[in-house]
């Protein structure tokens, strides 16, 4: 069972947290058009891309990836949407909080220590890992365990880049990632909602997939700090918490890697949490979803697809396994 925490809020779990029928509220679609931008000091322009930039962050490169799956159809999420309702328990566990708590944040200077079993451990600067392969804008369907979603434009690489770089060693078969937990910076770091600091975990062959992604930006610009900043991975056909913020350390180990959401509630967050429209939260039904920007409680529901619709990309990692035990 989750806890209080101990700076007297009283929220328990995601699930209740602002609502979605509080919170969303219908607002105008961000027109679809070609942006240009620039990197500071990168001098390569931003490709064709099919959002329009908000001009509020330092603009990224991009190319329009060709990867199968990154173009969604969709329309996305309007950039005020995705950047002010979000799951950031460091910065409070409130849907509006990290938006309104994160310019705390600092992410200059900042590396990411790798370790463990590899071949070639050591730290990467933040600038290091900007420039370690071409950057790329895909479109993701990222999907909550709570029953909303939204379509965001993600700029990054694929993890793999870095993974083929520091050379696994044989024996390593899953990768932690660990979030900055900076008690100064991160108002709820020692909150009781959740262990510190914020670890997740995946096995080597998902983090391997093309679709999983090292992302430093949306929306064509460097994430706001309530995303993740400066740099957090993206795992479109998982549900949204497995999708660590702002890595500080990735470990590749032998055995699974403890979670924060299942070490939480192993009964309800599993190791996998694949987004699977067949196994439902205990509490509720994982079957449908609502977008966020799009009508809130008024939005249609729309049927949630195996995997996030990224079925054709991911399903062979999972070929044989029982997904109600391994959910």
């Amino acid at each position: 069972m989750l806890l209080r925490t101990d700076r007297g809020f009283n929220h328990n779990i995601s699930s209740e947290i602002t609502p979605l029928s509080v919170y969303a509220q219908r607002r105008d679609f961000l027109q679809r058009m070609a942006a240009a931008g620039w990197l500071a000091g990168g001098g390569v322009a931003l490709a064709q891309s099919p959002v329009t930039r908000p001009g509020k962050l330092a603009p990224l490169n991009a190319t329009v990836s060709a990867l199968a799956g990154t173009q969604a159809s969709d329309t996305p999420t309007p950039y005020k949407n995705a950047s002010t309702y979000n799951n950031f328990y460091e910065f409070g566990t409130d849907k509006s909080d990290p938006a309104e708590n994160a310019h705390t944040l600092k992410t200059r200077p900042w590396s990411v220590e790798i370790e463990g079993l590899v071949k070639k451990p050591g730290r990467f600067n933040i600038e290091d890992l900007l420039k370690l392969s071409a950057m790329e804008e895909r479109i993701y369907r990222m999907r909550c365990v709570e029953g909303w979603s939204m379509v965001i434009p993600w700029v990054g690489y694929s993890l793999s880049e870095l993974i083929k770089r520091v050379e696994p060693l044989g024996s390593a078969k899953y990768v932690e990632f660990i979030t900055l937990a900076d008690p100064k910076t991160m108002p709820y770091v020692g909150s009781r909602i959740l262990s510190w600091p914020y670890t997740e975990g995946l096995r080597l062959d998902e983090a391997m997939n093309p679709l999983t992604m090292l992302s430093f930006g949306m929306y064509g610009e460097v994430l706001p700090n309530q995303n993740g900043a400066p740099v957090r991975l993206t795992v479109p056909w998982k549900y949204g918490f497995k999708s660590g913020k702002s890595i500080v350390k990735i470990r590749f180990t032998e055995s699974q890697p403890a979670t924060a959401w299942n070490k939480a509630a192993a009964h309800e967050y599993g190791f996998y949490s694949n987004v699977n429209p067949n196994v439902d939260h205990p509490r509720w039904s994982q079957a449908s979803e609502r977008r966020i920007g799009d009508g809130g409680i008024l939005a249609k529901k729309v049927k949630t697809l195996m995997f996030n619709g990224y079925e054709a990309q991911v399903g062979q990692l999972y070929a044989g396994m029982d997904l109600t035990k391994n959910f």
